[in-house]
C-alpha cells in the first residue's frame, strides 16, 4: 500500500520541486543569476580610469574613433556622473594627451 502511494505521488513531488526551482531561478528580482546593474562613481571601476566625459553620442563616437586609431583600448561606462570613456591606467596619460 505504501509503495503504491509513493509510486503515485513521486511524479507530483518531482514536478513540484521543479516548479519551485524554476520560479526561484526565473522570478523577477529574486534571481541569484541575474542582477540589475547599477551606476557607480567614476572611480569605482578598478583598473579603469576616466579620460573623457562626452556630452552626446556624436562626441562619444568621435572620442572612440580617435582612441581606436591610436590603438588604445577603451570602454564606455554609465556612471552616476554621466557617461565616461574609461581606459587602463597605463594608457590614461597618452589617451588624455590625444584627446586634448
Amino acid at each position: 500500500m505504501i509503495a503504491l502511494t509513493l509510486r503515485v505521488l513521486a511524479p507530483f513531488l518531482v514536478v513540484g520541486v521543479l516548479v519551485l526551482l524554476l520560479r526561484w531561478t526565473w522570478g523577477k528580482g529574486h534571481s541569484v543569476v541575474q542582477r540589475t546593474p547599477h551606476a557607480g562613481r567614476p572611480n569605482e571601476y578598478g583598473l579603469l580610469v576616466p579620460v573623457a566625459a562626452p556630452a552626446d553620442d556624436a562626441e562619444t563616437q568621435a572620442v572612440g574613433a580617435r582612441l581606436d586609431r591610436a590603438g588604445i583600448r577603451y570602454t564606455l561606462a554609465a556612471t552616476k556622473a554621466g557617461t565616461r570613456v574609461m581606459v587602463f591606467e597605463d594608457d590614461a596619460e597618452r589617451a588624455r594627451a590625444l584627446l586634448r
